[in-house]
């Protein structure tokens, strides 16, 4: 009987990273939608309420495969990388290090569908609508609106998730003695997200701010008018469903990472 040979690390995390993705999005996406009605400037209430939860969930189902795939390819392949050229160093460095890289190439497919994700998500018009009606207006750098205030929000947010997820599993290991079983690394994984979450959250407010407006504005612009209109707590609008969808989304999402890397 012939013995199949193991896939390759990288296909291991493509199909891990996408698969987790998907899953993770479309199980919480309800959360998302209340987080970003709760952060559009116009108020919780007229741009949706509790209605339609699921309102733009079709461009996310196109895109966490390959948003999350890209991610975890360049984050463990960077990994793998330092490992192999015995690079000496701080461990939580070159997870710092992977993560930024892995937010920086994953953001070039996931900003285009947050912008007409969170469109989709305060509005009544159709996906396809709004992508004719970015492309009509704006080209193609309207998909790219809010691309450097994202990455200034998922590059921070990485390089806090993903070091305490290894340092994390790395302590819970020592203790027990024992490698750990994927929902233990998923637990790891989610509590480095909720102290992402909550840190990160202003920034997560002036990207939603950017990608819903009509017209041209920058992180500064839109930092200076929040907090003058609206006063700097309103930096945290949002913040409990956005925690709370991280933090179950963190276990969702490490876990079946977890568990199909070992199908490979």
């Amino acid at each position: 009987m012939m013995v199949v040979e193991t896939s390759s690390p990288f296909l291991t995390s493509l199909v891990a990273g996408g698969t987790a993705g998907l899953v993770v999005d479309v199980t919480v996406y309800p959360l998302d939608t209340l987080k970003t009605r709760l952060q559009g400037k116009e108020g919780f209430r007229l741009l949706g309420g509790f209605n339609n939860l699921f309102k733009g969930i079709g461009p996310v189902v196109v895109g966490s495969v390959p948003h999350a795939a890209l991610f975890f390819c360049t984050y463990d392949s960077v990994k793998a990388l330092s490992e192999k050229m015995s690079l000496k160093g701080s461990d939580t460095l070159v997870h710092m290090g992977a993560a930024s890289l892995g937010e920086v190439v994953a953001c070039v497919v996931g900003v285009p569908v947050e912008v007409v994700k969170q469109r989709r998500q305060v509005s009544n018009m159709s996906s396809g609508k709004i992508v004719q009606r970015i492309w009509n207006g704006e080209g193609g750098r309207g998909f790219y609106r809010g691309y450097l205030s994202t990455l200034s929000r998922e590059v921070p947010f990485s390089l806090i998730q993903m070091p305490l997820w290894e340092l994390f599993k790395e302590e819970w290991s020592r203790v027990v003695e024992r490698n750990l079983r994927s929902e233990e690394s998923a637990v790891c994984g989610s509590m480095g997200g909720v102290v992402a979450a909550v840190i990160t959250n202003p920034l997560d407010v002036v990207k939603t701010r950017i990608m819903l407006a009509e017209g041209e504005m920058g992180p500064r612009q839109v930092l200076r008018n929040i907090c003058q209109e609206e006063g700097p707590g309103s930096l945290f609008a949002g913040v409990v469903p956005r925690t709370v969808w991280i933090a179950v989304g963190g276990l969702i999402f490490f876990g079946v990472y977890e568990e199909v890397k070992l199908v490979f």
